[in-house]
């Protein structure tokens, strides 16, 4: 199975990584390395220990084992990433960023909302608050997107 499949849910390409903002990317590359079995999840505790501190980064990385596990638990359906130097992003891995990032911000009720595209209804407020927590460990020191601020365009 090509993760470039449009038929595969969750895997077609809906963006590249030069599209997204640095808090979207980091989070997209953090899940691709998670998955990527226990090398690769050296890699991200190493990068995580320099960067953050060992204390805040073992935080970080129970957040986000925990988001994961919930989501590949509860999930609508396997979720679906795309390899760790593919500069395509997939469906799955767009809303998990946009996930975090909404939880982070402290809407709730959108969180969930965007939530159930991966999980359960029930399960939402839960992975919505694992979806916080994750944020609140990881994208505090990364940029901020500058987007638009109209309404409409």
């Amino acid at each position: 199975m090509s993760y470039h499949d449009p038929h595969v849910y969750g895997a077609a390409a809906i963006g590249t990584t030069d599209s997204v903002d640095p808090q979207s990317l980091r989070i997209i590359d953090l899940v691709r390395r998670w998955g990527g079995g226990p090398d690769r999840r050296q890699e991200v505790w190493n990068a995580l220990a320099v960067e953050l501190g060992p204390a805040r980064a073992r935080r970080a990385l129970k957040s986000l084992e925990e988001f994961l596990d919930l989501i590949q638990s509860h999930g609508r359906r396997p979720l679906v990433r795309h390899g760790v130097g593919c500069r395509c992003i997939g469906s799955d891995e767009t809303i998990i960023a946009h996930f975090v990032r909404i939880a982070t911000e402290g809407e709730r009720e959108d969180a969930m909302l965007v939530g159930t595209l991966l999980v359960r209804p029930d399960i939402a407020p839960i992975a919505a608050s694992l979806a916080q927590q994750l944020g609140l460990a990881l994208l505090s020191g990364v940029p901020a997107p500058r987007g638009c601020t109209e309404r409409m365009h």
